[in-house]
């Protein structure tokens, strides 16, 4: 079972960076990636960015040219890097495992669930 906790969120204000990780553990027999997702308070939970394991990454427009996400060789440990952080970027931040039951994906949304970290706040002050 693949385990996700993430760290990293915080307080900073507008403009300011934060850099999130995600740590996963556990087994995977395949997947198709993973992602940052976030929910803010009376909003339902959005994609925000995600990567394959062949370094395919995407972006939700919004967050476009100031968000980068990342991981490591082992991809074991996933990275968002937030730069001129805006007040709307105010959300609770969950990292997902994008799994399959095929041995090899090559296309994030083609999983066939997700498994969530249990989410780190990020606030931003005008």
């Amino acid at each position: 079972q693949v385990h996700l906790v993430e760290s990293g969120g915080g307080s900073v204000q507008a403009g300011g960076s934060l850099k999130l990780s995600c740590v996963r553990s556990g087994y995977i027999y395949s997947s198709c990636g993973m992602g940052w997702y976030r929910q803010a308070p009376g909003k339902e939970r959005e994609l925000v960015s995600s990567i394959t394991k062949y370094n395919v990454a995407t972006y939700a427009d919004s967050v476009k040219g100031r968000f980068t996400i990342s991981q490591d060789h082992a991809q074991t440990t996933l990275f968002l890097q937030m730069n001129s952080l805006k007040t709307e970027d105010t959300a609770v931040y969950y990292c997902a495992a994008a799994l399959t039951y095929e041995k090899s994906c090559t296309n994030y949304n083609d999983y066939a669930e997700l498994a969530w970290g249990q989410g780190t706040q990020v606030t931003v002050s005008s």
